[in-house]
């Protein structure tokens, strides 16, 4: 059903979201000459308005209300009205403030041999949004390139930059990174959002249990903080949350990022800067004379940067990071490959942390189904109790999609005294510990996700395989 109500992208580009709801029209064919439309209000007076608007012959079809509902819903975002900015002033921030508005977090901008492509991602998958003529998208990426303060003539090399937006109602940042590809430079910006004032560790999904476990390990007056998991993961917002919970009159909180996605008041942040020697390693050696309570590293890369968050909190520091690893147990034996001695890790790790999003399905058309092993390829057997399950169908709440919104799942691993042994003698295999202490797993979480019918089959799969 979905794929029968999507339009061209060429199409659909013709009209802003904003003109095809207000004049309930969807365009299905255009020529030199003339555009076609659908609708569900035909009139001469509607017909002479988009003629004068596009310098066209207008044809205008008459379709059910229904049908159009649908496909508006599917084909467009209605978008939020906080924001007062003329879209015609500048295509780019058109495409800022509606990716912003409809909860996008990346902006791709895509070459290719005969023209280019803008997608934006929304709750992690990428949605196809504009196509660029091949002489139009140069021209688009270098304007980006201006804002981002980037050298334009620089074309064969990476580049990384911010665009900063503000308007009367609202104020966040773009993070901009330039690759060189095969047909011109790709652009992906990803969005930045500075107010930090709705992050709470209750809000992010953890379990009662798993909520009451991070926070007794966060109140430790040293020792490192792990959290674990691939790019888009919400890493950084469970990092902002911890910081966030932490940040009294009391405590002297620095930090090094890059980039710097939200600004916590009363917490000393530090963007990096390799091209000068800004560094991890260079700012954590200054960290320490600044009389720091908690560090936080935006990301532990390296050997050198691993080696200063063990010195860190050594001498007697709390230190929060990210590492990208696929569990929680993987990020100790990844520490262990990057050089750091196995009984310093044992003695300074308090516990990891994995983590992932997983899309939610749609309250208003999730749809109950028999238990079927065909939506588990593979050898995976659902346990016996299970003969039941949600999957995703969609509707005009969700455009179609079947989802609605995101939740994280996690996978904590308080480092015990058995584990600081196992650590010490190399000892790899936990599972039989983890069933005994009753931790949960990616997978086991990824599955209470299924059962509880928040979560379809597709988006648990991945999961079930590790």
């Amino acid at each position: 059903m979905m794929e029968t109500l999507r339009i061209n992208t060429a199409l659909k580009q013709l009209i802003s979201d904003e003109q095809a709801y207000s004049q309930r029209i969807v365009p299905i064919e255009e020529n030199a000459d003339c555009i076609t439309f659908l609708t569900d209000f035909v009139s001469d007076e509607k017909e002479q308005e988009l003629h004068i608007l596009f310098e066209k012959d207008i044809i205008l079809k008459a379709e059910r209300q229904s049908k159009i509902d649908e496909l508006l819903s599917y084909n467009f975002r209605k978008k939020s009205t906080s924001s007062q900015l003329n879209y015609s002033e500048d295509f780019i921030l058109k495409i800022l403030y509606s990716a912003k508005h409809v909860s996008g977090s990346d902006i791709h901008l895509e070459p290719f041999e005969n023209g280019g492509r803008i997608r934006f991602r929304i709750d992690g998958k990428l949605i196809e949004q504009y196509i660029i003529s091949k002489d139009e998208y140069p021209v688009l990426v270098n304007k980006i390139k201006i804002k981002a303060n980037l050298d334009i003539s620089e074309k064969r090399l990476p580049q990384d930059g911010r665009i900063s937006i503000k308007d009367k109602t609202e104020e966040f940042d773009i993070r901009v990174s330039s690759l060189p590809t095969l047909h011109g430079e790709k652009i992906v910006m990803r969005i930045l959002n500075k107010d930090a004032n709705s992050l709470s560790l209750d809000h992010l999904g953890m379990s009662k249990t798993e909520l009451e476990l991070y926070k007794e390990q966060i109140q430790k007056p040293n020792g490192i903080i792990l959290i674990s998991g691939p790019t888009g993961s919400g890493k950084t917002t469970t990092l902002y949350a911890t910081l966030k919970q932490l940040n009294t009159r009391d405590t002297n909180i620095l930090t090094i990022e890059d980039p710097i996605e939200y600004t916590l008041e009363g917490i000393s942040q530090v963007q990096l800067k390799e091209s000068i020697g800004l560094d991890f390693v260079s700012a954590l050696r200054a960290f320490l004379r600044q009389d720091p309570d908690i560090i936080m590293i935006g990301e532990i890369r390296d050997a050198k940067t691993a080696n200063m968050a063990v010195r860190s909190a050594l001498t007697g520091h709390l230190v929060l990071s990210t590492i990208h690893t696929n569990s929680a147990w993987a990020t100790i034996n990844r520490l262990i490959d990057m050089g750091i001695p196995s009984y310093l890790l044992a003695s300074t790790i308090n516990i990891s942390l994995a983590q992932r999003l997983l899309r939610t399905l749609c309250p208003h058309c999730k749809q109950k189904k028999e238990a079927d092993p065909k939506d588990f390829p593979g050898t995976f057997e659902l346990p016996k109790p299970i003969n039941s399950y949600y999957t995703e169908v969609g509707c005009p709440e969700c455009h179609y999609s079947g989802y609605q919104g995101r939740k994280a799942i996690y996978e904590m691993i308080p480092i015990s005294k058995t584990l600081k042994t196992k650590i010490k003698n190399n000892e790899p295999d936990i599972d039989n510990y983890l069933k005994d202490q009753h931790i949960n797993t990616l997978r086991n979480n990824a599955l209470k996700l299924l059962f509880s019918g928040e979560t379809s089959p597709k988006e648990v799969f991945p999961y079930l395989l590790q």
